[in-house]
């Protein structure tokens, strides 16, 4: 899914009355365009935005449209103007289709080409995109660029041809951050990570076998299970022509650090990393390493701190997308009401792991 369409799929979901309420309280800007709320005193039904005075929250039901709340006998706040489109949705809508004229373009646009097409200054236009989609213009066409290079690469017929047709006029300046993109240099991304040489070494821990595996750059994977072939399968996968060696001794204490952690959290975690993802899931990554131990975040939560406050599923996507469990920290994101859900390596894998954490 590109992020156009991450964008226009990315409202949080309001699925309980608590959330709603909450979300009035805060007035939060996610919750526009999630649902409406009518005032009984008043007769009147609002944006969960809406600048009025807060209601008593037993005079207070909840309207998924307009023609609900006003089949059920509420008119539309003259203050907020439930009708119209949302702001935030107006907005997302538009920057959606900068993203896919970014995407199909075969060279970056211009700033000030993007600007002229949303209608907007040069300044508030990169405002505007950088607080919806978490990047910059520049970030994201880098990162479209670099995605057609993955793609180019398993099938060019050469490494120069597929630098070219994605859109880089110097092979020079792809090479100087191929290793930021593809995490090895382009050829030996092209044969599958051969020559890529990666050690691994599997550990027991309190939540089973902890996998570790590190190239010449950091760690590249942490992975979680209970059978050590099926882990070992799981990271040839990811690098199927790479050259995986058990570690030596001193990669030993690597993985002893991680069992560490993962037995007693307090004493944290430092660790160079060998991280590869998109501008957003990078993003999405660091402000997870942000979130101190011991505590949590929701998704919203996490879309508002990397200014995307709208991106609620896109961050849940990333979380998914996660290698590197327990270093980059995706337990510790939960649901608007705090439920502990949807973790890659098991939802009790992450309900322990908040457990241990919390009481040290």
């Amino acid at each position: 899914m590109s992020l156009a369409e991450d964008i226009e799929s990315t409202s949080p979901d309001f699925a309980d009355d608590a959330s709603r309420w909450q979300a009035i309280l805060n007035r939060d800007p996610a919750a526009d365009g999630a649902f409406l709320y009518s005032v009984r005193t008043t007769g009147v039904y609002c944006r969960p935005t809406c600048g009025s005075r807060l209601p008593r929250r037993e005079n207070v039901a909840f309207h998924r449209t307009p023609d609900a709340a006003e089949a059920a006998g509420f008119r539309a706040c003259k203050r907020c103007k439930p009708r119209d489109e949302p702001l935030a949705q107006a907005r997302a809508k538009s920057i959606a289709e900068i993203c896919r004229f970014i995407e199909e373009a075969e060279e970056p646009p211009a700033l000030g080409e993007l600007a002229a097409l949303a209608g907007l200054s040069r300044y508030h236009f990169h405002r505007t995109f950088k607080a919806v989609t978490g990047v910059t213009p520049k970030d994201y066409a880098t990162s479209c660029r670099s995605r057609r290079v993955r793609e180019g690469l398993q099938s060019a017929r050469s490494v120069t041809e597929a630098l070219y047709d994605a859109g880089f006029n110097s092979s020079a300046r792809f090479y100087a951050t191929s290793g930021e993109v593809l995490g090895m240099s382009p050829t030996a991304f092209r044969r599958g990570g051969h020559g890529a040489a990666i050690r691994f070494a599997v550990g027991q821990s309190s939540l089973g076998l902890v996998l570790v595996a590190a190239t010449e750059k950091g760690v590249c994977a942490i992975l979680l299970g209970d059978d050590r072939e099926l882990l070992l399968a799981d990271l040839k996968a990811r690098f199927p022509r790479a050259d995986l060696s058990p570690a030596d001794a001193a990669f030993e204490a690597v993985v002893a650090m991680v069992v560490g952690y993962v037995q007693s959290p307090a004493q944290g975690l430092e660790l160079p990393l060998d991280v590869r993802g998109t501008a957003f899931q990078q993003r999405v990554w660091e402000a997870l390493r942000g979130i101190p131990c011991g505590a949590t975040a929701s998704y919203a939560q996490v879309a508002a701190r990397i200014g995307s406050p709208g991106a609620a599923r896109a961050v849940a996507r990333a979380c998914a997308a996660n290698n590197i469990a327990v270093a980059i920290p995706c337990h510790r994101v939960v649901g608007a009401d705090g439920a502990i859900s949807g973790y890659r390596w098991g939802v009790e894998r992450k309900r322990a792991l908040l457990a241990c954490e919390r009481t040290g």
